[in-house]
């Protein structure tokens, strides 16, 4: 019995340092930089999913949209709804964002399951923020956003070549039907 309790004992201990560090990994991937001069005012509303990677949350959805909120705190609400067209159910999820340093840098963290967090990074957007580029901790992560269903070619092109430079395989994106 000894020797189990010195088996399970560390191993338990090591997986909850490893799930403790990994549910507050809010960095950004190596050669992204965050929008700098950021205005959280311009970027809050409503944002359509345009291309994203084939993330377990968002399996079988089209028509997803975020949309952001100021709340009284100062933190953000997060609202990301999508259509499961297997299910054929609306799905919705609600969630906190928060700044991870200074609020002109577009890095964020954001939690759909307290305590555990995740980076949210927007590392590109036009200046009239209508179209955003934005990645997680790592490049499993990344979406392109757009406040209508479609995107300009040449804004497409513009965060593709991005997401490929930083590593991404962009072959892997996802475009999302909104109809």
């Amino acid at each position: 019995m000894k020797t189990i309790h010195k088996i399970i004992v560390p191993v338990s201990l090591g997986a909850l340092a490893y799930l403790a560090f990994h549910s507050y990994s809010v960095g950004i991937p190596r050669g992204a930089v965050a929008v700098k001069d950021f205005d959280i005012k311009k970027y809050l509303g409503r944002w359509y999913e345009i291309a994203r990677f084939d993330y377990k949350f968002e399996k079988n959805m089209d028509n997803v949209t975020a949309e952001y909120l100021e709340k009284s705190d100062g933190t953000i609400r997060v609202v990301n709804k999508g259509y499961n067209y297997l299910k054929k159910v609306w799905e919705e999820s609600i969630g906190e964002a928060k700044f991870v340093k200074n609020i002109t840098e577009a890095r964020l963290k954001v939690s759909f399951f307290k305590p555990f967090w995740a980076g949210y990074n927007v590392i590109d957007i036009d200046e009239e923020y209508q179209y955003a580029l934005v990645t997680g901790s790592s490049l499993k992560y990344l979406w392109i956003l757009s406040r209508t269903t479609t995107i300009p070619e040449s804004i497409r092109q513009r965060f593709i070549e991005k997401a490929k430079r930083i590593g991404y395989n962009t072959n892997d994106l996802i475009w999302v039907k909104h109809n």
